[in-house]
């Protein structure tokens, strides 16, 4: 076979004439020419490329005979048409419909488990078909052959790299099964010689894996990913369809345009969405809108405001603000009118925040001149001093933010009210004074929703009559129907029944009225007759409903009930009366009493009592966990007016009459039910938005608290090295252990340079100081690392890891630093010496290690790193710039805990106060926007400069590309018309954004202006050159000069070659400011100082030096306990690491060490340690010490030490907690247990708890797959029960027989399981069955055929992957949550094959399918296999 025929079938590279290729060895550039073999015996042919090679050979054919000897067969002239053809159809859409690259990648991303290639490596084309009778001629493949094996092709293909040679027998047919065989070389993959015979020579897709550079696991992702090519045939069947109908389309054809196929014809809308190519994100990047401000007002963009509203808005906010602000009375005007200011900014300029901020923060603050008395001796004293006082910061502007949009939703309500009544009046010629009086008095959306509910109570049919008429307009003719109720109650307004409710002598708004304090008091007038009298009455029945005059005043007094509760003055005294006085209990519910007891998180407020709305304020944390109890069914939450019964006698007063006589009375008490009746619905409705609001509020104030520490972190400068400026990046050395043990696991580490590229990693397995007194040397992993330290001369080491062993590595590291001298790089004191200091090592925050070390992102930026070398760059790169660290994470920030409340507050809500946080430090630092077209770390700061989003940072760097690259000038990303470069933003987007991309200085370059690399903004450029020029004391006639000889930028380009910035300290600012504020209008003082200090330092660095972690914080990062978690007089399981003659040393889960005094062992000192406890024992101890620092403790476990734990002491004040009920709930549970007759079964273990099966469901709900918990069996004495997570909500429960017990309430020295699994005591079953099952689960949700879904999903992606690859067969396992421990193995065998599923059973050390046990999943899927193929050959599989 020749190279020629190996080749036909070749998928195409991107190639050239000539390539180059590296020798893996040496790394030396070899060029290679195509047809010749690369090192890696990747075959390159130049005799069959592409369609331009054949039409170049045509013309050179032409040129020469004038005829082109046409010997190709018809089909094969055919196949060649239609490539260039479709080729060239290719190219002309990606030309005109602009297609980028985060179109075309989405073309390749069809298929969701497509994974995108570096950046570096070739883009493949199109795979292509072989030749049709190639094909044709290929044998159909039977059922026998689909999990044909082929860790056969794996291990022939091996050989044929070692050969420099293709096996044309081991390539497969680009239609086979993607089903591989998982077997092992020594499993029986049969040899080369049994592949000769058993598989005939098939010539089919060659060389792909080879032209690729992919191995055969990518091979088979890429194939899994892509398919076979043909899934879009039927898209481009339509398209070659209307070529060939209609020819070429015509670029300048809207109609033709619009007829061609589009991203969305072909897509579904979530993948486009995804990647934000949906029409409305087009709009976005077209609109010269800010982004986040096109996201946030989206739902009210047809919102205009008038300008009484927009009057009213600046009110309405102003008030709002007002009453948290601590400012001086007097200084309110001046704040109402710097809200409306910022107001103007926002809604009429379509400035952000950071703009106002940066470039407006003069209308922030308030400036007055304050009279003194001059000093006499100083004739230029003035007599006045100027104070400023701060109006607004930057967190007031993001709340004004949010609170124009709570007003947009708030007018766009009262519109639609508005609306609504305007077209009522239309139809029926009515006016509702108290709906006219309230809708505009309305300034919340409940006090707009008590409108609302009025209009629709009180003029129900008129809004039915309404609907019915839209309806009729309308296409479909439908309408809603009112609700029983409101019917019910409209029957008897519109009844004669309705007599006797304006017989109560008052009206629910009048009412409403004197209870509001508001205008003259309205007085209530009695009938002449008694109730029931007047009921009786023939006038007032309405038979047949209201037949009776008890039916009749019973009708009454609800409809009257009604209107009470449902007047909009009557629900703003009530919820005034509830926010003022009222208070929160919390009730128990019996699913409590059980399951909260003393040492339950939920403990603190299970009887609760009394509190006011106000004390949440400073605990908001504490009523998000009351609430989310409450949602777990453990505690009810009420909210109650505090003095109900005096509130209750005051409103009696304001409906009552001031008569005296019997008919009064009687009148009276019908009020007063009526009333209590109205209240009882009203306090039901006052507790649910009281309940609401104050949980809004909370979480509220938890997002606020963890956007303060986010933006700690993220107002940190790159750890300064030492003699260096800050903002210098550090060269960085980052080590870590990782959760491994110190010296006998091995450490890793990475070396990475400041400009973040890793040059250098590895590890140290052998890592200790030697003892020179001892004639110990060091280890040679120590002497490695002193050479690695001595020639990379990092400026820091940065160390982290998993577990407390890592604070023994930074001791060793201490050690190694201190005694072999190790310095940092030599730099200049103050003095002009040259120094060096002891070289520094810190330990690293590393939660955002953590997420990167097994992130996608990581594999891509360094695939062969293993992930606890991941887990150091990312350490070293958090040295270097957290803020670039935490912006790589996206939406994954919100996976950081920043507050122990954290998890209580919607991920939403998080997210949106991360990313002002993440807007406001990204501004102030700046973005050097031509780093980042080439430095995605700088990239993706892009979204989060003022007015640019996700969308909008895409367009931007697409457009400076196309534009040709780097930037000169900031106007530059405006676009220029005449020189032919495309706008990368609009103007008003680029009024924002401007000041804060900033662009290096070039002196050598004439258009480059300094001012670009500053924080000033553009249009302060002439007030920054002014001052230039005063400082240089030019005149008008030398500034002229200077401008004409050398542009704009001359008088600052002269004070920087001048060196002479230093003299901008000498002017006076204060009366550049009163000039542009009399002559221009503007304020620009604080402007002033800002172009003062970035002539002299442009973009000098603001933020604050890089943040050492506390003591407290390492432990944490260590251990993973806090204060709250683990304290001193704590009893906690410990496990003895060593026995020792009169001590005993231990060891926490959390990796706290510690010693136990052979005081502190027993009770009983006479006896020896060695006789009670042994190595690896676990037991009780409590906690006498802990040294957060050093992370070890001191231990007791005499027993009657452990049996008296510290308690919780909670600072209540009387009234507070309920300890009768605490009480009376202690006695009713010890009564239950006494009554049950069964005794309390209690074993010494560590993982032992009391609980039922539900309990223990509870319990482990909230921990990590594989926790276990040990609990009494209800089978009995020699019975216990163990419950193990086996994934969220599925917990396996096995029955464990004890035998050989010594007496009934000790433990059995064998336990056994099923009969089958026998152990000798509960650690050596929790360890080799419930964590040997455990790990086994994890290996098969680990795999890549494992779905993350339900069965039913599982067979839906089954038949979805069938559907599109017709002639291949697949494979998935899923979880069976039915029966915990159990999978479901779903497979297909093509597409018109039947679903069906088998049991996988998890047991210790194996998995058991069909009768047969295999002990890992590659095992498993090939006994599948064959399994399956016996099964096809008539042979049943055991079951």
């Amino acid at each position: 076979m020749s190279t020629r025929d190996l080749i036909s079938a070749e998928a195409d590279v991107d190639s050239q004439d000539e390539d180059e290729s590296f020798d893996e060895e040496t790394g030396e550039v070899r060029r290679r020419s195509n047809g010749v073999k690369d090192m890696n015996g990747h075959l390159e042919d130049s005799s069959e490329e592409d369609d331009d090679d054949d039409d170049e050979e045509a013309a050179a054919a032409v040129r020469k005979d004038f005829i082109v000897e046409d010997d190709e067969e018809p089909e094969e002239r055919e196949r060649r048409r239609r490539e260039r053809k479709k080729r060239r159809r290719e190219e002309r859409e990606e030309e005109e419909a602009g297609l980028d690259e985060e179109d075309l990648d989405l073309i390749g991303e069809a298929n969701p488990n497509f994974e995108r290639q570096a950046p570096s490596q070739p883009k493949l084309k199109r795979l292509k078909r072989g030749h049709k009778e190639d094909r044709d001629g290929h044998r159909s493949k039977g059922i026998e052959d689909i999990f044909a094996s082929d860790e056969e092709d794996e291990t022939t293909f091996r050989n044929q790299r070692q050969s420099h040679r293709v096996d044309p027998r081991n390539l497969q047919d680009e239609f086979d099964d993607f089903i591989e065989d998982d077997f092992d070389d020594q499993d029986g993959a049969p040899d080369d010689d049994d592949a000769d015979v058993a598989r005939p020579a098939v010539r089919t897709y060659t060389g792909i894996k080879d032209a690729a550079g992919l191995d055969e696991a990518a091979l088979e992702d890429m194939k899994e990913a892509f398919g076979e090519g043909d899934e879009y045939d039927w898209a481009l069947s339509i398209q070659n369809q209307e070529d060939e109908r209609d020819g070429v389309l015509d670029p300048d054809d809207p109609e033709a345009i619009a007829n061609g196929l589009e991203l969305k014809d072909v897509f579904e809308p979530s993948q486009l969405a995804e990647k934000l190519l949906t029409d409305e994100d087009h709009e976005i990047r077209a609109a010269d809108v800010p982004e986040r401000y096109q996201l946030a007002r989206a739902p009210y963009k047809d919102l205009v405001l008038t300008s009484d509203q927009f009057k009213e808005e600046g009110i309405w906010i102003s008030d709002f603000l007002w009453l948290r602000k601590k400012i001086k009375p007097t200084l309110k005007e001046p704040f109402r009118k710097a809200v409306a200011k910022v107001l103007e900014f926002m809604v009429a300029n379509e400035y952000e925040v950071p703009f106002i901020f940066q470039h407006r923060k003069d209308y922030l603050i308030h400036q007055e001149k304050v009279p003194v008395t001059p000093d006499p001796n100083d004739p230029g004293a003035q007599d006045f001093v100027i104070n400023a006082e701060k109006l607004l910061d930057q967190e007031d502007l993001w709340r004004i933010f949010d609170l124009d949009l709570k007003f947009r939703a708030l007018i766009d309500k009262r519109n639609a009210l508005s609306e609504t009544y305007r077209k009522l009046q239309e139809i029926t010629d009515f006016n509702d004074k108290v709906f006219e009086t309230m809708l505009p008095a309305a300034v919340t959306m409940e006090e707009l929703q008590d409108v609302q509910d009025y209009l629709h109570f009180q003029h129900a049919s008129k809004l039915a009559d309404l609907a019915a008429l839209n309806a009729s307009s309308a296409p479909n003719g439908t309408h809603r129907r009112p609700g029983s109720g409101r019917a019910l109650f409209d029957r008897i307004r519109n009844s004669n029944v309705y007599r006797l409710v304006q017989s109560f002598g008052i009206t629910a708004d009048a009412f409403a009225q004197n209870a509001l304090k508001e205008g003259r008091r309205r007085y209530t007038e009695d009938p002449a007759s008694h109730p029931e009298d007047l009921a009786d009455q023939e006038d007032i029945m309405d038979p047949p409903e209201y037949s009776t005059g008890i039916q009749c005043l019973k009708a009454a007094k609800a409809m009257f009930a009604e209107e009470i509760a449902l007047s909009p003055k009557m629900r703003k005294v009530m919820r005034a009366a509830f926010y003022q006085d009222g208070v929160i209990d919390c009730f128990r519910t019996e699913k409590g009493l059980r399951r909260i007891d003393e040492h339950h998180p939920y403990y603190s407020f299970k009887y609760l009592r009394n509190q006011q709305l106000t004390e949440f304020s400073d605990q908001p944390d504490l009523f998000l966990r009351m609430i989310r109890a409450e949602e777990e069914g453990l505690i009810e939450i009420k909210v109650r007016m505090q003095n109900e019964e005096s509130f209750k006698k005051r409103l009696y007063t304001e409906i009552e009459s001031d008569n005296y006589s019997e008919v009064a009375e009687a009148w009276n008490r019908e009020r007063r039910e009526v009333l209590n009746m109205a209240l009882l619905k009203l306090d039901r409705m006052m507790a649910r938005g009281v309940k609401e609001n104050l949980k809004n509020e909370c979480e509220d104030q938890v997002a606020k608290r963890c956007r303060e520490e986010f933006g700690r972190r993220l107002d940190q400068a790159p750890y300064k090295p030492k003699g260096m400026i800050l903002g210098t990046v550090p060269r960085v050395l980052a080590i870590s252990n990782g959760a491994g043990s110190f010296g006998r696991d091995a450490i890793c580490w990475a070396w990475v340079e400041e400009d973040g590229r890793v040059l250098e990693n590895g590890k140290f397995t052998d890592f200790f100081l030697g003892d020179p007194d001892r004639g110990q040397e060091d280890s040679e992993d120590v002497k490695s690392f002193v050479k690695l330290v001595e020639r990379r001369k990092p400026d820091v080491i940065g160390v982290s890891g998993f577990s407390a062993d890592t604070r023994k590595l930074y001791k060793l590291l201490d050690d190694i630093i201190e005694r072999k001298d190790l310095r940092g790089p030599t730099y200049e004191d103050d003095d002009s010496n040259d120094r060096s200091d002891k070289l520094d090592l810190v330990i690293v925050n590393d939660e955002v290690a953590r997420l990167y070390q097994t992130s996608e992102r990581a594999r891509l930026e360094h695939p062969g790193f293993a992930p606890l070398t991941n887990y150091c760059v990312g350490l070293a790169k958090y040295l270097q710039s957290p803020i670039k660290e935490y912006a790589a994470l996206g939406n994954d920030v919100t996976s950081i805990t920043l507050d122990p409340a954290q998890t209580y507050v919607p991920r939403e809500k998080i997210s949106k106060n991360f990313e002002t946080a993440m807007v406001d430090y990204v501004n102030l630092i700046g973005v050097e926007i031509n780093v980042a077209l080439s430095d995605s770390y700088t990239a993706n700061l892009l979204p989060y400069v003022c007015g640019l989003g996700t969308r909008k940072a895409q367009q931007l760097m697409k457009v400076i590309r196309l534009n040709g690259g780097d930037l000169i000038n900031r106007a530059e990303l405006i676009g220029d018309a005449d020189q032919q470069r495309l706008g990368a933003v609009g103007g008003r987007v680029w009024a924002n954004c401007a000041s804060f991309l900033f662009i290096d200085y070039d002196s050598s370059e004439p258009e480059s202006d300094f001012l670009d690399n500053s924080r000033i903004h553009p249009e302060d450029y002439d007030l920054a050159r002014k001052m230039a020029a005063d400082a240089l004391e030019l005149d008008e006639e030398d500034i002229d000069a200077e401008v004409n000889e050398s542009g704009l930028s001359a008088v600052i380009r002269r004070l920087i070659r001048e060196d002479q910035q230093y003299k901008v300290d000498d002017l006076i600012l204060e009366e550049y400011a009163e000039q542009l504020e009399s002559k221009n209008n503007l304020r620009k003082r604080a402007t002033l100082e800002t172009i003062r200090a970035e002539v002299q330092n442009p973009y000098e660095e603001l933020r604050n030096n890089f943040t050492l972690l506390s003591s407290e914080e390492i432990f944490t990062m260590f251990t993973g306990e806090t204060r709250e978690s683990l304290y001193e007089g704590m009893v906690v399981p410990i496990s003895i690491k060593k026995v020792g003659e009169d001590y005993l040393e231990a060891r926490m889960d959390c990796g706290i060490e510690g010693t136990i005094p052979a005081i502190d062992i027993s009770d009983r000192p006479d006896v020896q340690p060695r006789s009670l406890f042994q190595q690896f024992q676990t037991v009780q101890a409590k906690i006498r010490h802990i040294n957060r620092k050093t992370l070890t403790a001191t231990f007791v476990m005499r027993e009657n030490e452990v049996r008296n734990p510290v308690k919780h002491n909670y600072d209540r004040e009387p009234g507070d907690w309920d300890d009768e009920q605490e009480r009376a709930d202690k006695d009713s549970m010890k009564e239950k247990n006494d009554v049950s007759g069964r005794t309390q079964r209690v074993v010494k273990h560590p993982l032992f708890k009391p609980f039922n099966s539900a309990q223990a469901q509870e319990f482990l709900g909230s921990q990590a797959r594989g926790d276990v918990v040990i609990r009494p069996s209800s089978k009995g004495i020699d019975h216990l029960a163990v419950t193990w997570k086996v994934s969220d909500n599925i917990y396996q429960h096995i029955d464990v027989l004890e035998l050989d017990k010594s007496n009934q309430f000790s433990s059995g020295s064998t336990l056994t399981i099923g009969g089958k699994f026998k152990y000798s005591d509960l650690d050596e079953l929790i360890v080799n069955h419930v964590k040997a099952m455990a790990k086994k689960v994890d290996e098969m949700m680990l795999h890549e055929k494992y779905q993350n879904g339900t069965k039913a999903e599982t067979e839906r992606w089954l038949s979805t992957y069938t559907e599109a690859n017709p002639k291949r067969s697949v494979y998935a396992f899923c979880i069976d949550p039915k029966h915990p421990g159990y999978f479901f193995l779903n497979f297909k065998a093509g597409q018109h094959a039947q679903l069906q599923s088998w049991p996988v059973k998890i047991v210790p050390q194996a998995f058991e399918l069909q009768r047969n046990m295999y002990p890992d999943m590659r095992a498993l899927c090939n006994g599948f296999k064959l399994l399956f193929t016996n099964m096809q050959n008539g042979k049943r599989p055991g079951r």
